[in-house]
Protein backbone atom coordinates (compact mmCIF):
# COMPACT_ATOMS: atom_id res chain seq x y z
CA UNK A 1 0.00 0.00 0.00
CA UNK A 2 1.68 3.18 -1.21
CA UNK A 3 0.15 6.29 0.28
CA UNK A 4 1.28 9.88 -0.06
CA UNK A 5 1.65 11.65 3.28
CA UNK A 6 1.56 15.44 3.28
CA UNK A 7 2.19 18.11 5.87
CA UNK A 8 -0.45 20.79 6.36
CA UNK A 9 1.56 23.18 4.19
CA UNK A 10 1.93 20.62 1.38
CA UNK A 11 -1.80 19.85 1.48
CA UNK A 12 -2.48 23.58 1.42
CA UNK A 13 -0.49 23.89 -1.82
CA UNK A 14 -2.40 21.01 -3.43
CA UNK A 15 -5.96 21.99 -2.56
CA UNK A 16 -5.45 25.77 -2.58
CA UNK A 17 -6.71 26.32 0.96
CA UNK A 18 -4.81 28.33 3.54
CA UNK A 19 -2.94 26.09 6.02
CA UNK A 20 -4.73 27.85 8.89
CA UNK A 21 -8.12 27.04 7.31
CA UNK A 22 -7.13 23.39 7.08
CA UNK A 23 -6.05 23.28 10.73
CA UNK A 24 -8.93 25.32 12.16
CA UNK A 25 -11.93 24.68 9.90
CA UNK A 26 -11.46 21.46 7.92
CA UNK A 27 -9.58 19.22 10.36
CA UNK A 28 -12.01 17.16 12.44
CA UNK A 29 -15.04 18.46 10.55
CA UNK A 30 -14.45 17.20 7.01
CA UNK A 31 -10.93 15.82 7.36
CA UNK A 32 -11.12 13.00 9.88
CA UNK A 33 -8.38 11.31 11.87
CA UNK A 34 -7.75 7.78 10.65
CA UNK A 35 -9.32 8.45 7.25
CA UNK A 36 -7.76 11.71 6.07
CA UNK A 37 -4.87 12.16 8.48
CA UNK A 38 -2.77 10.32 11.03
CA UNK A 39 -0.55 11.21 13.97
CA UNK A 40 2.55 9.06 13.43
CA UNK A 41 3.90 7.42 16.56
CA UNK A 42 1.21 9.12 18.68
CA UNK A 43 2.90 12.49 18.41
CA UNK A 44 1.43 15.95 17.74
CA UNK A 45 2.65 16.01 14.13
CA UNK A 46 -0.14 15.46 11.61
CA UNK A 47 0.32 13.87 8.20
CA UNK A 48 -2.52 14.00 5.71
CA UNK A 49 -3.27 11.03 3.44
CA UNK A 50 -3.54 12.51 -0.04
CA UNK A 51 -5.26 9.58 -1.80
CA UNK A 52 -8.17 9.49 0.69
CA UNK A 53 -8.62 13.26 0.63
CA UNK A 54 -8.58 13.34 -3.17
CA UNK A 55 -11.07 10.45 -3.41
CA UNK A 56 -13.52 12.08 -0.99
CA UNK A 57 -13.23 15.50 -2.67
CA UNK A 58 -14.17 13.91 -5.99
CA UNK A 59 -17.05 11.95 -4.46
CA UNK A 60 -18.49 15.07 -2.88
CA UNK A 61 -18.15 17.20 -6.01
CA UNK A 62 -19.55 14.54 -8.38
CA UNK A 63 -22.56 13.57 -6.29
CA UNK A 64 -25.39 16.04 -6.85
CA UNK A 65 -26.88 15.13 -3.47
CA UNK A 66 -23.77 16.54 -1.80
CA UNK A 67 -24.43 20.05 -3.12
CA UNK A 68 -26.61 20.73 -0.08
CA UNK A 69 -24.93 18.24 2.26
CA UNK A 70 -23.67 19.03 5.72
CA UNK A 71 -20.53 17.06 6.75
CA UNK A 72 -20.97 15.09 9.99
CA UNK A 73 -18.18 14.33 12.47
CA UNK A 74 -18.32 10.59 11.69
CA UNK A 75 -17.44 11.24 8.03
CA UNK A 76 -20.97 10.90 6.66
CA UNK A 77 -23.14 13.68 5.28
CA UNK A 78 -26.56 14.94 6.27
CA UNK A 79 -28.59 15.92 3.21
CA UNK A 80 -30.39 19.22 3.82
CA UNK A 81 -33.83 19.59 2.25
Amino acid sequence: MNLTYLTTEELSDRIKYNARTIRNDLKDSVLLEGRHYIRPFGQRKILFIWENIEEDMHKASNDSDFSSAIPMSNGSFCIAN
